[in-house]
This record gives structure tokens, sequence and C-alpha cells, in this order.
């Protein structure tokens, strides 16, 4: 009994060097950045769940809840930055309660950390607190380059 093999080659062409393999599947040698920034985001969100901060609305099916603090980074923060142009945006702390939601929307077309949290261009965070505790990180869009949330128990 004799078996036939039909061997083809295929080659995708990028930006960076691509290699073929012998049954012709192509694997390009770099990643695209999209990757790790979204490799990123996941790591991102998993340390804030075992942080105790919740992504989302706290799980109501009736519309989103209004947020408890809301902060706007404006277009163009980046340039302002960039010039030495201090930003009046947020509180160097936030205090908060377990239950209360921020919201942060960014409409600069840079990303920003704002303390445990990073925004890419053009999102919209919505954070609600789900543990006690203090949470804190770089702020590019204060001053003081830093920003920390002090989340207190909820009869508190």
């Amino acid at each position: 009994m004799s078996h036939t093999r039909n061997m083809t080659q295929t080659t995708v062409t990028t930006d960076s060097t691509t290699t073929t393999n012998e049954t012709g599947a192509s694997r390009s040698a770099a990643r695209p950045r999209t990757g790790r920034l979204a490799l990123l985001l996941v790591s991102a969100t998993i340390l804030l769940a075992g942080c105790g901060l919740s992504l989302g609305s706290g799980g109501s099916n009736s519309g989103p809840e209004q947020p408890t603090f809301e902060f706007e980074i404006p277009a163009g923060s980046a340039d302002l930055i960039e010039q030495g142009q201090p930003l009046d945006i947020l509180p160097a702390t936030l205090e908060t309660k377990i239950g209360e939601t921020i919201q942060i929307i960014n409409h600069d077309d840079e990303p920003h950390f704002v303390g445990p949290w990073f925004l890419g261009p053009r999102e919209t965070l919505r954070q609600r607190f789900v543990i006690e505790g203090i949470f804190e990180g770089t702020c590019s869009v204060h001053p003081s380059g830093e920003f920390t949330v002090i989340v207190a128990p909820a009869d508190a």
C-alpha cells in the first residue's frame, strides 16, 4: 500500500520575519503589540479582583448605577502634562466605602495610569468597591504622580 502526501507551502508576509514549517503553516517571529496589551489588561484585572475591586455595575440588570465618584481626563491631557502644566482632575487620595462606585473616563488619545488602574485611550473605567483596603499606584494625571483609594466598610 502506498501513501502519498501532497506538501504545499504557504507564506504569510508581515512587517516581521515569517517562518514556514513543512506542513505549510506559517508563524510570525514577532508578536503584535495588542497581544501584550491584552495580557497586561487581563493581568491587571486579575490583580484588581484579588484586591477586592470589582469591575462592572454590581450585578443589577436595571442598567448601570450612577457612580458615586466621577472623573474625566480631557482630550489633550498628555500634551499638557508633557508641556509641564499640572492637571487638576482628581484628588491625591479618595476616601470611599464598600458598595460605592468610581467612574473614570479617558477622553485623551493617550493611555493613563490612575492609581491601581490603567485606562487606554478613550476608555471608561467603572469600578464598584467590594472589600475594604488601601489601593494605591502611579497617577499620570495628578501633580503628585500618585493616587490612593481608601475603601472603608459600608457602615463606617
